[in-house]
């Protein structure tokens, strides 16, 4: 997986690669800015565009004076603004400021910003502040990023738009946060990139190898990590030839109710093309002739009550078991959860209405078999642990709720993060806005219960279930395009989501 490290983490792995490569820093600056060069060449028609770089006194601000030096010589239109004062520039800006002066790239003081004459075809450089920042933006530099976000021009970050953290939330006014239209981070995510309230600000974000040194990336520890398709190949079971119905497992799915069995539709669908041997739906007996004649493969265990799931099957023949989509909240199907949550021996999970019974019945929480998969999107989430104001604060909630808990856990969104009980998280960047769509998750929790039945770990099948989940809808959306997306559009799209780990 690829390590998301902290911006202390970050420097440890500069300094560890200039002292162990061995290279100097203001090389290793170099490289980072000749990477971001190569990428706005191969990105824009620079010939055709003027530059304008704002640079701060750091070391993102020897990064922009580098870039601009590399722009000059290659006869693209640039000018540059700093500051002043020499006395708060760090050592390597400095340098990098001796050097564009000396190669004649045309500099001026940041107080002159407001009466440049620029036009709005102008590509602005934000290289302010980098992810060292830890306070506030206020005072000059926060006109500055006015004065950028006011400008109307296309901006491009260095490293992370400059008044954003990159480990903790912002709390300053978001005006004082420069918003990019690209951003160009160095070797490594950044956490604050996997959170929604900060895409406003990112933009595109593109990731540019500097050649940071592999052992400490290997060494170096992180509860922090992106699931990637090398990953999934990993992990992937492969099937031998006298395999059976009987060695890929037996999932029972619970779930439907009345005006809502097409969620149960979707989650059985969904589970079979997960791999699994044999699946057994239990539905109310409303849904009986939908789920018989929309899925032939399923066998049916019918209720006895009408509308709702009420009673609990026999459960010594399953490998694992699902509930949760279209189960509703009546009180016979919360009784069904309470039984089925002190009786089952096989990997359990739990979505939709069964997460919201159980945030109404918190003290069912002790009763959890140890592994439980929880899949709830951030509002049932916010119902089973509180309300936060903020990404990072939800995710500490998520780390805190599955140790203390001893569960698994996948908090959807657009990167859904699995969670462990040891309290690892891991971000998921398969997917896209299309899979926002009604019967989503119903496909979800029947791809994990499919995976879970075969024998897949409960962290595993919540890994590869959630890579698999979102790169099917990848592959759907190039066929349908974003609206038209439906959830039946991804379970049809997992065979050749599985055929690509297979290549």
């Amino acid at each position: 997986m690829q390590k998301i490290f902290s911006t202390e983490q970050i420097r440890r792995a500069d300094a560890y690669t200039i002292q162990h490569e061995p290279i100097s820093s203001i090389d290793l600056m170099e490289r980072a800015a000749t990477a971001c060069v190569d990428w706005i060449k191969n990105s824009l028609d620079v010939q055709q565009q003027k530059f304008v770089i704002l640079c701060g006194p750091g070391n993102n601000g020897g990064d922009g004076l580098a870039i601009a030096r590399l722009l000059h010589e290659s006869r693209v239109q640039v000018v540059v603004f700093i500051q002043n004062d020499d006395s708060k520039k760090s050592e390597d800006c400095a340098i990098n400021l001796k050097r564009a002066t000396e190669c004649g790239v045309d500099i001026h003081s940041e107080s002159e910003i407001e009466s440049f004459l620029y036009s709005k075809d102008s590509i602005l450089i934000d290289a302010l502040f980098g992810s060292g920042l830890s306070k506030p933006m206020e005072g000059r530099f926060k006109e500055l990023v006015d004065w950028i976000n006011k400008s109307s021009c296309q901006v491009i970050s260095i490293d992370i738009p400059s008044g954003l953290f990159a480990d903790n939330a912002v709390s300053q006014s978001k005006d004082s946060i420069v918003r990019a239209n690209h951003t160009l981070s160095f070797e490594f995510q950044k956490l604050a990139f996997m959170f929604p309230e900060n895409e406003a600000f990112v933009g595109q974000m593109h990731l540019l190898p500097i050649g940071i040194h592999p052992k400490f990336i290997e060494e170096e520890p992180s509860n922090h990590s992106i699931f990637q398709a090398a990953d999934a190949k990993a992990l992937l079971k492969p099937r031998m030839r006298f395999s059976h119905k009987g060695t890929f497992g037996h999932a029972l799915l619970i779930g439907g109710s009345y005006g809502k069995m097409g969620a149960a539709v979707l989650m059985a669908k969904a589970c079979q093309r997960a791999g699994v041997g044999l699946v057994t739906s239990h539905i109310p007996s409303c849904g009986y002739n939908i789920m018989q004649s929309t899925v032939p493969e399923a066998m049916i265990s019918v209720d006895a009550n009408e509308k709702f799931c009420s009673q609990l099957s026999y459960l010594d023949a399953y490998t694992a078991v699902a509930i949760g989509p279209g189960l509703g909240m009546d009180k016979a199907s919360a009784n069904l959860l309470k039984l089925l949550i002190q009786e089952a021996k096989v990997p359990l999970v739990l979505d939709a209405d069964a997460i919201n019974i159980l945030a109404e019945n918190p003290t069912w929480m002790a009763f959890l078999p140890k592994g439980t998969i929880l899949t709830p999107h951030p509002k049932e989430f916010a119902r089973l642990t509180g309300k936060t104001s903020n990404s990072f604060d939800a995710m500490d909630n998520l780390r805190s709720f599955c140790m203390r808990n001893s569960l698994n856990m996948v908090l959807k969104g657009a990167y859904s993060i699995v969670c462990s009980p040891d309290g690892k998280c891991s971000f998921n960047q398969t997917g896209n806005p299309g899979m926002a769509t009604g019967g989503s998750g119903d496909v979800l929790t029947g791809i994990i219960a499919g995976l879970l039945a075969q024998g897949y770990s409960a962290t595993n099948a919540n890994l590869l279930g959630v890579y698999l989940h979102g790169r099917a809808g990848d592959i759907a959306v190039a066929d349908t395009g974003f609206e038209a997306l439906v959830a039946s559009d991804i379970f049809n799209s997992l065979g050749k989501a599985f055929i690509e780990l297979y290549e």
